[in-house]
């Protein structure tokens, strides 16, 4: 698959009225070609059932530098898998474009393929860890939305558990950051912790709740019941 094949099949299912509907709800003025994520997921995948990591990473690159909505995040789905052998080179290309984030749309799937990284080598959360200190506001946010599945973990190992309080430090350093994004990501971090230890999370809002904007405490809290 070459990038102009990839780009030609995208194209191919272009609607124009989605497209500006979706361009005027991200806010993007990058251009839009209005094609649904299941639809790019669905050709992604077709896509890198046939291609080498090399190649596949080479196709990345260039749909990721089209800059168009779609080819980024039609870049993002092409990195959406557990199991990549050698990954060093994904891992590398998406941390490269974590300062490239100017919106949470294609900045979540990017994330989403990061996060499985980050599960297949722990190791990169201390290079994630001086994300949290970026001025970019979409550098900041990355390191939770990134390390969900740390959120999700039901019987956690000794290093497991490490790593959740290591980012819940980080969250509790995100609480009295006043942009709504990143109160969002420390609600939507807890919220999903809270599905799976309720325990932890109503400490966590015990001592950092009062400082954090009332619709993020209210998220956060979402699903803890009153016998939890």
């Amino acid at each position: 698959m070459t990038p102009e094949a990839a780009l030609a099949a995208l194209e191919a299912e272009e609607d124009p009225v989605r497209a500006l509907a979706e361009a005027a709800y991200h806010r993007t003025a990058r251009r839009v070609l209005g094609v649904p994520v299941p639809r790019i997921t669905e050709l992604t995948k077709a896509w890198r059932e046939t291609m080498t990591v090399e190649d596949r990473l080479a196709l990345t690159d260039a749909l990721w530098r089209m800059d168009i909505h779609e080819t980024r995040i039609a870049a993002a789905k092409l990195l959406v898998q557990a199991r990549i052998r050698p990954d060093d080179g994904v891992w590398r290309l998406i941390a490269s474009w974590v300062p490239q984030f100017d919106g949470w749309a294609i900045a979540d799937h990017a994330a989403d393929a990061g996060a499985r990284r980050l599960v297949a080598d722990p190791a990169r959360l201390d290079e994630v860890e001086g994300w949290t200190t970026s001025p970019h506001l979409w550098t900041r946010r990355a390191t939770l939305v990134m390390t969900l599945p740390w959120a999700k973990l039901n019987h956690l190992s000794a290093a497991d558990a490490a790593r959740r309080e290591r980012i819940l430090g980080w969250a509790a350093g995100y609480v009295t950051d006043r942009d709504w994004f990143i109160q969002k990501a420390v609600a939507w971090w807890l919220r999903d912790l809270s599905k799976h230890d309720p325990v932890r999370t109503r400490l966590f809002l015990a001592e950092h709740g009062p400082a954090m904007k009332a619709f993020a405490r209210k998220e956060a809290g979402k699903y803890l019941g009153a016998d939890d």
